[in-house]
């Protein structure tokens, strides 16, 4: 019996979503500096494919991965977390 590895998920916000079934989902992390010790933020953009196209640019979306679906696309919407006003 093999053991699967778990899925990545991040939270992140819809930039996009001007692909049909895709959205565009920026994710933000935070880290230390290495030598400076200081708060530093980083930020990654993730296709990540929407079937139903409840994603709305400004939503909070968790994004997880999975099979490759097109050639920039590893990731699909999970969930909408929070909608935009």
């Amino acid at each position: 019996m093999t053991t699967r590895k778990p899925r990545k998920a991040f939270v992140g916000i819809v930039v996009t979503t001007k692909m049909a079934k895709t959205a565009v989902v920026k994710v933000e992390r935070a880290g230390l500096h290495p030598r400076y010790k200081k708060l530093v933020i980083t930020h990654k953009k993730y296709h990540a494919h929407d079937e139903t196209g409840i994603a709305h640019v400004g939503d909070k979306v968790r994004i997880v991965e999975t099979r490759p679906i097109s050639k920039t696309k590893f990731y699909r919407v999970q969930k909408v977390l929070v909608k935009a006003k």
